[in-house]
C-alpha cells in the first residue's frame, strides 16, 4: 500500500482528550457476575455486581526523529536533549551506497491526559475500571535512557534479539515484517518511517508494561486487588494485550495492533503519536468479602 505524507505529526492536549470518545477503542462488554460477602450484626448475605471488560487509553506513546521535538507539542520539552542524549535523526545523507534504511527514533511514555473524559464517556455504558497511569506523568523517556536506547545495551546480547522469527511485529510468512522488538533501543533497519515509529512505539510499550527492565523508566502496571483484574503486559500482535489508537499524523477514531492495513500517513518531521488502550476487568465492591466471579480474567 503506497504512503502518502502530512507536514507535520503535531498534536495537543486538547485532541488527545477528545480521542477517547471512541467506542471501538473501549469495546465495553459484560463478561460475568462478582460475588460478594456482605455482613451486618444481624448476619450475612452474598450479594452480586456486574463484572465487565473494557479498554482503557493509558498512555500516549510517541516515536520521533530529532530529540526534542515530541508530536505532543505540550509535552515536547520532557524529551529536550541532554548531555547523554545530544541529537537524534537518521544516520544517513541519501547518498548512492549509503546504509539508508538504519532509522532511529527518541520515544516517550506519557499517562493519557483524557482519563476524566473517558471515564464519563465509559460510564454511560456501565462500571468504569481503573487504569493503570496518572495524566501527564512520564513513564518512559529515550533520553533518560540513552546507554539502552541509543547503544543496545546489553539487550544487543539477548536470545530475543539474536534468533529471526522471535518478538517481530509482523511475520515473513505473511511478507509483512515491520520489525523486530528486540532490542528495544531507538534504531531499526527499515526503509518505511511509518513501520519504523510502529516497532519503536512497541518497544517503548513493551518495556513500560513489564517490571523489572534493564531500562531507565516506570512501569504501567497496577496490582490486581479484589474484583479488580488490570492489564498485563503488552505482546506485540495480541489486541488481548493492547491496542494502538493512531493520534499523528492523523487521528484515528479507532484502534488496531501493529501490523494493520489501514491507510498509513507518514510524517514529513517523522514524527508519530500513538494512545496504548489496555485490557481491564472490573465489578463494583458490593461486601467485605470476595468470593469470587464468573466470565474469567
Amino acid at each position: 500500500m503506497g504512503l502518502s505524507f502530512s507536514a507535520s505529526g503535531a498534536i495537543t492536549s486538547a485532541a488527545i482528550i477528545t480521542s477517547t470518545l471512541s467506542p471501538q477503542c473501549m469495546e465495553y462488554k459484560v463478561v460475568g457476575i462478582c460475588f460478594w460477602l456482605y455482613c451486618t450484626p444481624y448476619g450475612c448475605k452474598v450479594k452480586t455486581s456486574t463484572k465487565v471488560r473494557h479498554y482503557v487509553p493509558d498512555a500516549v506513546v510517541t516515536a520521533y526523529a530529532n530529540t526534542g521535538l515530541s508530536p505532543w507539542t505540550e509535552m515536547s520539552a520532557l524529551g529536550a536533549p541532554n548531555s547523554s542524549a545530544q541529537a537524534g535523526n537518521n544516520g544517513t545523507t541519501n547518498h548512492t551506497g549509503e546504509n539508508n534504511v538504519l532509522k532511529f527514533k527518541e520515544a516517550d511514555v506519557i499517562g493519557h491526559p483524557g482519563g476524566a473524559t473517558f471515564s464519563k464517556f465509559a460510564s454511560a455504558s456501565g462500571y468504569v475500571c481503573q487504569g493503570a497511569t496518572l495524566p501527564f506523568i512520564p513513564y518512559f523517556l529515550s533520553t533518560l535512557d540513552a546507554i539502552a536506547w541509543r547503544k543496545g545495551v546489553p539487550e544487543s546480547a539477548f536470545p530475543e534479539a539474536l534468533t529471526p522469527g522471535v518478538r517481530e511485529v509482523g511475520s515473513y510468512l505473511t511478507a509483512d515484517q515491520w520489525g523486530a522488538v528486540y532490542p528495544r533501543s531507538g534504531f531499526l533497519h527499515q526503509a518505511d518511517d511509518y513501520k519504523t515509529a510502529a516497532v519503536i512505539a512497541q518497544r517503548a510499550g513493551d518495556i513500560t508494561t513489564r517490571r523489572g527492565q534493564i531500562h531507565v523508566y516506570l512501569p504501567m502496571a497496577a496490582r490486581p486487588r479484589d474484583g479488580y483484574w488490570p492489564a498485563g503486559a503488552l505482546e506485540e500482535g495480541d489486541s488481548a494485550s493492547g491496542k494502538w489508537q493512531e493520534l499523528a499524523p492523523t487521528l484515528s477514531p479507532s484502534c488496531a495492533v501493529f501490523p494493520n492495513s489501514s491507510p498509513r500517513i507518514e510524517a514529513e518531521d517523522g514524527a508519530y503519536a500513538w494512545a496504548l488502550w489496555r485490557p481491564y476487568s472490573c465489578c463494583e465492591r458490593r461486601g467485605q468479602t470476595f468470593l469470587g466471579s464468573t466470565g474469567g480474567q
